[in-house]
């Protein structure tokens, strides 16, 4: 129980038997120290004696474990060792022991057992198709079943002994009679060797063996579905039980899948595409194991994306239903795909679903219903569980609260009642006339105060919004309080505004620049066509962007008669287009507004180029292109050498 952090009845006992007694009211001076933080809050909890866990503690633990046999008089000539030694064995027994809890373990070594008996199976097939051809060729065309195909290979053994009398046991197998005789024609002038009994014999006790592992792989299929149903009902429900299996296998554990976001649900299994794509800049994997989920296959190729995305966040919610609910059932799991196959219909004519807050309302109220059903059984049944102090503790404070909050509205109902028996009350009225006149003229002053104030208030109201409906375009309507001036309308007065003095920050046309266009010259070169309609698009020098792509790349290159970008090297154009894009980013987009339209300019005193955004006005310095790849001729060879 310790390996488990749970307090056994002889440790409670000795701890209550040793430690002194705390009172909760004061500041603790004492506490104990325990190794493993857990089983420290599960003392506390069932001993109430205040516990600490940190390195002061490990470091005190660590001491008393090395001299514990001067401590201990009776622990000597090696046998607190031994009582240590098997004190480590114990407890590791304990740790590694198999967790009851945990059955998802059975599902995990499940799923890896079916897929390699898939491989076994298929490739065993194969080999059983390949050996029985060469004496019965013409079978593997006309039975095109592994697994009838294996059976068939054990009834019928040598073609020879096939007779008009075994119609009725091809029939049984195949389950189609004019397959079964077409298989009795073709072996009465089939083109295979004759085989001897020795041989027959090794093959059909292999055809046996397939079929005895074709038919332990339906029983352990059966047996999946069974623990599926029982460890997570409605992850199964949703998406299958293969899938799910597979789901929980690569994630480790139910608890593990739960924790995921449906974001890593989504691509768990594509990882090597993903790091791939990550690592060449390319498309990243839309799905991973939810490909095999008959919901993508069904959709469109432009919405396969869309519904990974939306069976990746319902896979999320059904996984954390079945790993943190107590009475697992496959209601949510049923209702969930019945959301994907809406969102399908949603996709296809535009058919509105039901919303995820709604379904899980309507699952709520059937649970609540069935509980209410069973309750009655339920409870004669299961016998009082006895509350923990926390527990009691809270009913206690919530009650005493309640009896505040009553009491307090109690005297709160009194207070009026009172007052009103002292209004008639005569000592009331036991003021002198002149106290009564002072205090009249007091009330007078104030309420003259406060009309001058809220004359004041007016006047200041009806000047802003004179101002206000100076400005206002024609067809607004009168406003005669500010409270009329709704967001929407100041709104749009503002976008008004911006559209009659300054248009290009409201109308803004999204600059699209086309591709770079490369095509192969020789062997050893490539040319960019469209290189000056590029620069002559980006507003930048094509010196500017030849040097740059030169230093990229570390290669040579030239610019033609027209203006053509010429390279050596092989390059993809996708590569040319990933450079422009650096391009782009680094010397013709402003890091303020995101805008395009730049200049580029050079300081004549510090040689940098600077960025000038006409749209915000924004100026950054870029940065220098750094020096290209070049090839040291054999003059510069002979000059370096010379100097030298």
């Amino acid at each position: 129980k310790v390996s488990e952090n749970l307090v056994h009845e002889d440790l409670q006992t000795f701890l209550e038997g040793n430690l002194p007694k705390v009172k909760k009211a004061k500041k603790q001076k004492m506490y104990l120290g325990v190794m493993a933080p857990n089983l420290g809050v599960a003392i506390q909890e069932e001993v109430g004696f205040p516990c600490k866990s940190n390195e002061l503690v490990l470091e005190l633990l660590r001491g008393i474990r090395f001299h514990f046999e001067k401590f201990v008089s009776k622990l000597d000539n090696g046998a607190s060792g031994k009582a240590q030694l098997g004190l480590g064995h114990s407890y590791s027994r304990a740790k590694v022991k198999f967790n009851v809890n945990r059955q998802d373990n059975m599902i995990i070594q499940s799923i890896c057992l079916l897929d390699q008996l898939d491989k076994d199976v298929n490739t065993c097939a194969m080999r059983v198709k390949e050996w029985y051809s060469w004496h019965f060729p013409e079978l593997a065309k006309i039975v095109s079943d592994s697994f009838i195909f294996a059976r068939l290979v054990k009834t019928i053994g040598a073609r020879s002994t096939l007779t008009n009398e075994s119609l009725e046991k091809l029939t049984e197998i195949t389950m189609d009679e004019p397959m079964a005789q077409q298989i009795l024609d073709a072996a009465k002038s089939s083109m295979g060797f004759e085989v001897s009994e020795i041989d027959m014999m090794n093959l059909s006790e292999f055809a046996d063996r397939v079929v005895e592992l074709a038919k332990y792989r339906k029983q352990l299929s059966a047996y999946l579905v069974e623990k599926m149903a029982i460890v997570a009902p409605n992850l199964a429900g949703l998406i299958g039980e293969t899938v799910a299996a597979r789901l929980i296998s690569h994630a480790g554990s139910l608890v593990n899948l739960a924790k995921c976001p449906a974001s890593t649900i989504q691509i768990l299994g594509a990882e090597k595409a993903l790091f791939r794509a990550l690592k060449t800049k390319g498309n990243t994997p839309k799905y991973g194991l939810i490909f095999h989920s008959s919901f993508i296959g069904r959709a469109k190729a432009k919405n396969k994306g869309r519904i990974s995305r939306y069976l990746a966040n319902k896979c999320a919610i059904a996984s954390r239903i079945d790993s943190f609910s107590e009475t697992p059932n496959s209601l949510y799991g049923d209702k969930l795909r019945e959301q994907v196959e809406d969102r399908l219909k949603f996709y296809d004519s535009g058919e509105t679903p039901k919303k995820n807050i709604d379904v899980m309302r309507e699952v709520a109220k059937q649970i609540a219903a069935m509980g209410k059903e069973n309750g009655t059984a339920d409870d004669s049944e299961e016998t009082p569980k006895k509350k923990n102090k926390k527990d009691k503790k809270k009913s206690k404070k919530r009650k005493a609260e309640d009896e505040a909050e009553a009491d307090a509205d109690a005297e709160d109902e009194e207070k009026p009642k009172k007052k009103k028996k002292k209004k008639k009350a005569p000592a009331a009225d036991e003021e002198s006339p002149k106290k009564k006149k002072k205090k009249d003229k007091d009330g007078k002053k104030k309420k003259k105060k406060k009309k001058k104030e809220e004359k004041q208030k007016d006047e200041d109201t009806t000047a802003f919004n004179a101002s206000t409906s100076n400005d206002a375009p024609q067809g607004e309507g009168d406003a005669t309080n500010r409270d009329d001036y709704t967001y929407q309308l100041l709104l749009d007065r503002i976008y008004a505004h911006l559209r009659a003095n300054n248009p290009d920050l409201v109308n803004k046309k999204r600059a699209v620049l086309r591709p770079p266009e490369v095509m192969r010259v020789g062997t050893s070169k490539i040319l960019w066509v469209n290189f000056p309609e590029i620069c002559e698009m980006m507003k930048r020098d094509p010196e500017h962007v030849f040097r740059f792509f030169l230093a990229e790349l570390g290669t040579t290159g030239s610019i033609d008669g027209n203006k053509r970008f010429m390279i050596k090297g092989k390059y993809v154009p996708k590569y040319i287009e990933s450079l422009l894009k650096k391009y782009i980013a680094d010397y013709v987009t402003c890091n303020g507004c995101k805008g395009v339209h730049t200049k580029l300019v050079r300081d004549n005193v510090s040689r940098m180029y600077f960025m000038n955004c006409s749209t915000c006005g924004a100026i950054r310095a870029v940065t220098s292109i750094r020096a290209g790849y070049h090839a040291t001729g054999r003059g510069e060879r002979r000059a370096a050498r010379q100097s030298n």
